[in-house]
């Protein structure tokens, strides 16, 4: 043994180890897929059994023949890496693969071979950005697909041999690792001199198949194969494909061999009288065992003990059946062996078995399988795998190779989580690399494996000591990028939760690349392929599982070396022109001044380590696990805060946080919990003076207060990629950040926490810059930022406070980074923790995959109903009156009153009504005086967020009955829930669906009868609160409450409340299950887990996931303080979803068409959201298809992957074009989605139906002619920003002012979202397509776009109008005609399709203007004054790029705001800076002709805005 200059250890000459004993198996094999899958797998098995086959099966004594111990076991021998500069290698002793070879005597190499360098000077590293060798990120090539190697590298061709029959295999696999061994498998059967054939093979990558020219070659070599050979097939539109080419060669072929994969594929299986083409239909006695079976605990041990087995029973019964399902088990054992040997026998016994030419000349002789561990531990220097982790360790800390520092008690301990194929066949590469890194930086290692996807029970059996049940590591870490329990089929979450749990430690998931090669992945633009991104990342954070890095690529080629391929690993050089190559036991070596230096980058197509990438990831890993070890007291902590738009008034910011008290609450509970935080002020005022105002200038300074200065030369020596950063922001120290010397970090130092305000994007101010299609690069003071946080202040962790900063949204890949990617360098290593809204898991999602944070979701703030005031109210009151007195003589003054009113309210743009005096009939009376009572019951009953939210502030219960009655509102037909309104309005015999089409009709009996059901509603959930609440209004044990009230009938409080009014007769069982299920969501609405899980993270434990998302929708987001995740992207749109969607579209066509003279529009502008997608689980992703006619269709597995057209006929209407535009975050989230609408609308467009019924077709014949492309392309509908990209920054120009004129604005949009997706080249990322974009634009009717969430409405951010192509649309028209636009409402059980302008009223007169909004603001003080200003910001947003925004709302702002003397005092004194903004706006809003008003009001803007500029520079009047 020897060790190198980092502590790995090296092992130089070392035999095999000749006892085949200790390494024995007890099992065969583990089915890769879900539970009742597996045991369907098995009965169908068995039902190809027939019952003489079965009898004596069910012998004893035919299981007592078999001695396990006799069969033949596999001793291993190790491997160790050795990483170059550029590519990692690894040197293998190879394992011994037959019992009584000769122990193959190694060669000794020299101590000075294995040396290679592993690392560089830290100036020469600069983090692989600079010189000749970075790799830039740039658009992939070729077939314009992700994958693009080609089948050639996989095929190897015997020479031809007369006399010997030939035997030709193709197979088709998930992941490559298989491609070395099977290689290795045929060369090696071929290099045989006695052989019985010849063998010829090709492989396939399943995901290879979507290319046209490969799947011909495919169906070419199907055409003259003997066997055929599948595994873990489960991408749907792909095993449709592969069952389409091999169903045609099925009869004819020898053998047709399926592993799990998906039961089409799995179908073909045929070997012999062997089938399973009754797969999914069993009707057997042993499948009605499993299903009786399938839910105990035991059931998979069980199964595996059964077929453990079944080859060994099968063997002596006297039926083909028997023999052909004997020799499929034993080929699974082959396959899942995986070693070029199992493989070599795996391929002569069905060759031998079922090609006819072998089998009359009497088969082929051929060993049975070599078993491995099913489950264990394996280290590449180990001298076997253990089933014991006792005596790993007892191994491991007798190591004499091994660093000192893995001996140190404190070194922290990492657990590795392997796939057992990977090690079998020799493709670990990646593995060892991870462990060498691990150990070269002083941690221990655990590697434990399993050869099924199921690994809860293994990291149960090897991470936790079975004495004190406590975890033995501080991390883990996931290698195989699956889900912790599943694969690529189906998962188990609970369970997976479930042992995590019992860890309590991080869990990080790494990922080898799958789909691409290493090469594909750097180049291309979007980072992983959308697959994996679907499969190895967003199922794994479903677990919990964090920082997707992806630590190991593959080389395409396949056991053919060659000279480009040493010279891609290493750079030209006279050392390489001489070196010599040869073979040894399968690895290419090169000789080097006489010293072996492995090669093994080259040898077939294996996994190989991306050094920096594993740098990265072992780093992160031991920085997570040193939580653990740290004491609370020298624990740092950075604390980030945002300051946007950049302004002094607007430090702090985050949706729906009290930033600043939060912190404040935050930074008391860890002083009381141990933590250094020295010099904390009393109160959060006092907090935010001292961070926001630098106390070395005067005490108004206009700055903010200066944390430490850095010199450029410190900059740049600490920041290895600074100098990238040059091209677009030249030499530091810049104007950004910096006093023109040095690079200035804002914040303030608490003892061990540092609160810190993470600097902008740099662009908001520079018009150009905003133009620009590409985002920039951060600029030198946000680099500063993050190099002084993590070099300088050495923070343990860093707490990103609220939603949401800058960081995740820098230039890179979307998902699977590398490091020239800004996200990933600029976060390094810090473990990074980020309170997210529990309503936006979309941002989360971004957050949690490009800056590796583990998100914590925060409550939104409490909702209440919007109520009424001023003249609303009075309306109310008049309404009121002409209901009782509307048959007496005062019938007509009332509604003259009404009519009035109204217009004095503004209402006259939303409600049709007549001039005052106009005679009117008792029915037009009644509805005129029903349209506006439902206008402001709609103003009334909307939910509104008061206030900001507070961490570690739970609502208390009366707080939460808004929310509850909202929850109650919604049918949940899946748990047997009937909405309250629906079981109120069954008492007095109506439809609550008929109620609302009713009162949106203006028909004022019901309009009144939904009064009456929401007030019982809420006071039916009022009464219910009340009971389960103490004096302080606290919920207190609310389990034993209910089951006390559910235990008396009539002293229910809602059936007590309910007595006394219409509804009494309410189904009583009904109510019962509905009042359950709100006590379980008020006790997860009171629950305070916000300040737990951050303790819990600071302390390196696992904090429970849980999904993102609107907590009115689905509670399960309920209680916050979950690491929140987003959805299975391939699981939507879901069925409810469609259904949703269908009843807006039908809503929003029927408006157009009644506002367009009785015409469809032609084609409908659209914005698709991530945060929307996910919240309603697809709605707006089912509107595009239902607009174009198209009908999702879900695989065996519930996962959407391809589409089916409506027939013209079932649609009752032509196909309506769209234009999708996608946020950034749907681009990142959901590619896969925009490549299923891709197809769609392009299968669409070639329909053969007449125009007048296909207006996508009409649109796309139209401009193909027009661009002289082909209809197909010519179809491009959907767009997003460039890679890396986000937002049209039309937002970024509107809040900073730094516009001149909309057709700036207009521009903006244009160069920035004019990328669009083609689903015929996926690979080639987002391509600019300015001008089918604009062609498209030009044709549509109508724009539109969802809100899916009383808390976020059109005004309270920026990205609804930022995305607003209104009156764009109307410049690129012919016509000039402005398009409609509309607004989808469905934060309520009644959708609502409403106008822009309707909404936009609607949104000022619940919140801008209601003094109930805007009070609530105003008690969070400093940040309630920036919500309100904020809110004015996005209305100039509207008019800027819809024009839809009435006079009226302008004034009556200002009339609130600054007229009144009080309130202007109170916005001054408690937020002058965001005052000074508010006054800018209004004065904006004039100057660019949005609000025309009086020059009285303009003056005293005027001067109140010097007032306040003096005021915030100190200078005293």
């Amino acid at each position: 043994m020897a060790r190198d200059d980092y502590g790995c250890s090296r092992l130089i000459n070392r035999a095999a180890t000749g006892n085949p004993s200790a390494h024995r198996s007890r099992v065969i094999f583990n089915v890769p897929c879900r539970q009742e899958y597996a045991h369907e797998f098995i009965c169908c098995f068995l039902d190809n059994l027939d019952k003489s086959t079965l009898d004596p099966w069910s012998n004893e004594k035919h299981s007592s023949t078999f001695d396990e111990e006799s069969m033949v076991k596999q001793p291993f021998g190790c491997q160790l890496k050795i990483q170059d500069t550029k590519m990692s290698s690894l040197v293998s002793a190879p394992f011994a693969t037959a019992t009584g070879r000769a122990a193959q005597k190694k060669p000794t190499v020299p101590l000075q071979s294995f040396l290679l360098s592993r690392r560089q000077p830290a100036a020469a590293v600069n983090r692989g950005r600079a010189g000749s060798n970075t790799i830039r990120c740039a658009v992939a090539g070729g077939n314009g697909l992700f994958t693009q190697t080609k089948p050639e590298v996989r095929r190897v061709v015997p020479p031809e041999q007369r006399g010997l029959p030939r035997v030709k295999v193709v197979y088709v696999v998930l992941e490559a690792q298989y491609q070395s061994s099977v290689t290795a498998a045929v060369q090696q059967l071929n290099a045989d001199a006695r052989r019985a054939a010849s063998f010829e093979v090709v492989g396939y990558l399943v995901e290879e198949l979507r290319d046209a020219d490969t799947y011909a070659t495919f169906c070419a070599d199907l055409a003259d194969a003997n066997v055929f050979i599948g595994s873990l097939i489960f991408v749907e539109e792909l095993a449709l494909k592969v069952k389409a080419a091999v169903e045609k060669e099925r009869d004819r072929m020898d053998a047709v061999l399926v592993f799990p994969s998906m039961p089409e594929v799995m179908r073909l299986n045929k070997l012999g009288s062997f089938s399973m083409s009754q797969l999914g239909q069993s009707k057997s006695p042993f499948f009605q065992l499993f299903k009786r079976k399938k839910n105990d605990g035991n059931f998979a041990d069980s199964m595996l003990k059964l077929v453990r087995t079944l080859p060994k029973v099968l063997k002596y019964l006297p039926s083909d059946k028997a023999q052909d399902a004997r020799l499929y088990i034993l080929s699974l054992q082959f396959w899942l062996g995986g070693s070029p040997d199992n493989l070599q026998n795996f391929l002569k016994m069905i060759a031998g078995s079922y090609v006819p030419a072998l089998k009359a000349a009497g088969g082929i002789k051929y060993d049975d399988p070599v078993l491995y561990l099913d489950a264990g531990i394996w280290h590449p220097l180990a001298p076997t795998m253990y089933e014991d982790v006792k005596e790993y360790l007892n191994w491991y800390d007798t190591r004499r190779d091994a660093d000192p520092r893995l001996k140190d008690p404190n070194a922290p301990v990492i657990g590795l989580v392997l796939q057992r194929s990977h090690i079998v066949t020799g493709d670990d590469g990646h593995y060892v690399a991870v462990i060498m890194e691990l150990e070269a930086r002083g941690a221990k290692v655990i590697p434990i494996f399993a050869g099924g996807l199921d690994f809860s029970g293994p990291t149960q059996r090897y991470l936790v000591d079975p004495v004190t049940g406590k975890p033995m590591v501080n991390a883990v870490v996931s290698l195989t990028g699956f889900a912790l329990v599943g694969g690529p089929a189906r998962q188990d979450h609970p369970r997976a939760i479930a042992a995590l749990q019992k860890l309590d430690v991080p869990y990080i998931v790494a990922l080898p690349l799958v789909f691409q090669t290493t090469e594909e992945w750097l180049n291309s633009t979007l980072g992983l392929h959308p697959i994996q991104v679907a499969l190895q990342v967003a199922l794994p954070e479903l677990d919990g599982g964090m920082e997707p890095i992806v630590f190991a690529g593959r080389d395409p080629r396949t056991g053919k070396p060659a000279a480009d391929s040493i010279c891609s690993v290493f750079p030209p050089s006279p050392l390489i022109a001489e070196l010599v190559l040869f073979s040894h036991f399968g690895h290419t070596w090169r000789v080097v001044n006489k010293c072996f230096f492995p090669l093994l980058v080259l040898d077939a197509g294996k996994s190989h380590a991306l050094h920096k990438r594993v740098e990265q990831l072992c780093t992160r890993a031991i920085r997570w696990a040193k939580l653990k070890r740290k004491t609370k007291e020298e624990k740092k902590l950075a604390i980030t805060v945002f300051s946007f738009p950049p302004d002094k008034g607007n430090v702090g910011t985050a949706a729906y946080l009290n930033v600043f008290s939060s912190i404040y609450s935050v930074l008391k509970d860890l002083k009381n919990d141990g933590y250094n935080v020295e010099g904390l002020p009393d109160t959060p005022e006092e907090l935010i003076e001292e961070v926001i105002h630098d106390k070395e200038a005067q005490f108004n300074s206009p700055n903010l207060n200066v944390a430490y200065r850095m010199n450029v030369r410190e900059y740049q020596q600490l920041t290895s990629y600074a100098s990238l950063l040059e091209e677009n922001w030249g030499k530091p120290p810049g104007h950004l950040n910096s006093d023109g010397e040095n690079l200035l970090v804002y914040g303030k130092q608490y003892g061990n926490i540092f609160i810190g305000v993470q600097p902008t994007f740099g662009y908001e101010g520079d018009p150009m810059r905003l133009l620009f299609s590409k985002s920039a690069s951060p600029h030198h003071g946000f680099a500063a930022y993050y190099t002084f946080v993590e070099k300088i202040f050495q923070a343990d962790a860093v707490l990103h406070f609220g939603t949401h900063g800058s960081l995740e949204f820098m230039p890179g890949k979307q998902v699977g980074m590398s490091d020239t990617c800004f996200p990933d360098s600029l976060i390094g290593n810090i473990p990074n923790i980020y309170y997210y809204a529990a309503n936006n898991p979309s941002e989360a999602t971004v957050a949690k995959r490009r800056s590796y944070a583990n998100t914590i979701s925060y409550l939104t703030p409490p909702a209440e109903n919007a109520g009424l005031y001023k003249g609303l109210k009075q309306l109310s009151e008049l309404i009121s009156s002409y209901q009782s007195l509307k048959d007496s003589g005062r019938g007509p003054q009332i509604v003259s009153s009404i009519i009035s009113t109204a217009k004095q309210c503004n209402l006259d743009k939303d409600v049709p009504l007549p001039e005052e005096g106009e005679e009117l009939a008792p029915k037009e009376r009644d509805l005129i005086v029903g349209k506006v009572y439902a206008k402001i019951m709609e103003i009334e009953s909307r939910l509104l967020p008061c206030g900001l939210h507070v961490i570690g502030e739970p609502p208390t219960a009366i707080e939460a009955v808004a929310t509850l009655v909202n929850i109650a509102a919604l049918d949940r037909p899946e748990d047997g829930i009937t909405s309250l309104p629906g079981i109120l309005a069954e008492t007095v015999g109506r439809n609550i669906e008929d109620v609302y089409r009713g009162s949106d009709k203006g028909i004022l009996a019901d309009v009144e009868l939904l009064r009456q059901i929401t007030e019982a509603s809420r006071g039916a959930i009022t009464s219910f609160v009340e009971k389960t609440t103490n004096s302080k209004g606290q919920v207190v044990d609310v389990t034993n409450k209910l089951s006390t009230i559910l235990g008396f009938g009539l002293s229910e409080p809602w059936v007590q409340y309910l007595s006394k009014t219409k509804f009494l007769r309410a189904d009583r069982e009904k109510l019962r299950v509905l009042f359950g299920f709100l006590g379980e969501c008020l006790k997860l609405i009171v629950a305070d887990n916000e300040l737990g899980s951050l303790k819990l993270a600071l302390e390196g434990s696992y904090v429970e996931p849980g999904p993102g998302g609107d907590p009115i929708r689905n509670p399960k987001v309920l209680p916050t303080g979950k690491n929140i995740h987003a959805l299975d992207p391939q699981a939507i749109p879901t069925t409810a979803a469609m259904k949703s969607a269908k009843i807006v579209v039908d809503r929003l066509l029927e408006r157009q068409k009644a506002d367009n003279g009785g015409k469809y529009p032609e084609t409908v502008a659209l914005v698709l959201w991530g945060t929307d997608n996910i919240k309603t689980y697809g709605e707006s992703l089912a509107q595009v298809m239902w607009m174009i006619g198209v009908q999702p269709i879900a695989d065996t597995f519930g996962r959407v992957n391809r589409v089916e057209p409506v027939s013209l006929e079932e649609l009752g209407r032509p196909r309506v074009d769209v234009v999708v535009n996608c946020s950034g975050v749907f681009r990142d989230l959901f590619i896969n989605q925009m490549n299923l609408l891709d197809r769609a609308i392009k299968m669409v467009a070639e329909l053969d139906e007449p125009v007048e019924m296909n207006y996508v077709r009409k649109h796309a014949q139209e401009q193909a002619a027009e661009l002289g492309v082909s209809v197909r392309e010519a179809a491009t509908r959907v767009f997003s920003n460039a890679s890396g990209s986000y937002s049209s920054n039309v937002n970024l120009a509107v809040e900073n002012a730094t516009w001149t004129d909309e057709k700036q604005l207009q521009d903006m949009y244009l160069s920035r979202k004019s990328f669009a997706f083609d689903s015929d080249a996926p690979g080639a990322g987002m391509k600019e397509k300015r001008k089918a974009f604009e062609l498209a634009l030009a044709t549509a009717d109508a724009t539109f776009q969802n809100l899916d969430s009383s808390e976020i409405s059109l005004t309270d951010v920026s990205h609804y109008f930022d995305s607003d192509p209104t009156k764009l649309v109307q410049g690129l028209r012919k016509d000039g005609r402005a398009p409609a636009s509309y607004i989808a409402d469905t934060t309520t059980a009644n959708a609502q399709v409403r106008t822009l302008s309707e909404t936009v009223r609607l949104d000022a007169r619940t919140k801008l203007l209601n003094p109930k909004w805007y009070e609530g603001m105003m008690k969070s003080g400093y940040e309630g004054v920036r919500e309100i200003e904020k809110r004015l910001t996005n209305t100039v947003g509207w008019s800027a790029t819809s024009g839809q925004v009435d006079n009226w709302v302008y004034e009556e702002a200002n009339n609130t705001f600054i007229e009144d003397e009080a309130m202007r005092k109170r916005l001054m004194e408690t937020n002058p800076n965001s005052f000074r903004k508010l006054v800018q706006t209004f004065l904006e809003a004039s100057g660019r002709g949005y609000w025309e008003t009086s020059e009285e009001n303009l003056e005293r803007l005027r001067e109140l805005y010097s007032e306040v500029e003096d005021k915030i520079e100190g200078i005293d009047r």
